[in-house]
């Protein structure tokens, strides 16, 4: 899949969301990346595991004294999705549910939480 074509799968995702939800990200940038650095896979001691995406920043539900910072970022890892699936219907339904699973962090889910919100969404 060109990158063209993948940054477009990650805009549908982004569009898939809920306006309301939407209209509350804040400080918020969405990035591809082909693969996730050493030590982004040091710091979450992945070993062996794929890692369709990576939320860094602070949560919204734990901004107190937030400001002059730079902006939370959610990076979409292409490789790794299109080394797990390889029809693009899977890839574009991992893409869209990544970018779901990503901005769920950003509103403060942890990975439990976020877990069991997808289990509903099904």
């Amino acid at each position: 899949m060109t990158q063209e074509e993948f940054e477009k799968l990650v805009s549908e995702g982004i569009d898939s969301i809920d306006e309301r939800f939407l209209a509350m990200l804040k400080n918020l940038e969405i990035v591809i990346e082909d693969d996730p650095t050493p030590s982004q896979i040091q710091k979450l001691r992945l070993r062996g595991a794929f890692l369709f995406g990576l939320y860094e920043g602070i949560p919204l539900t734990k901004r107190e004294s937030y400001g002059q910072v730079l902006p939370d970022k959610i990076t979409i890892f292409k490789n790794q999705i299109e080394k797990f699936y390889s029809n693009p219907e899977d890839i574009k339904k991992a893409v869209k549910n990544t970018v779901w699973h990503e901005i769920a962090h950003h509103f403060g889910m942890d990975e439990k939480q976020v877990r069991q919100a997808e289990k509903n969404r099904k």
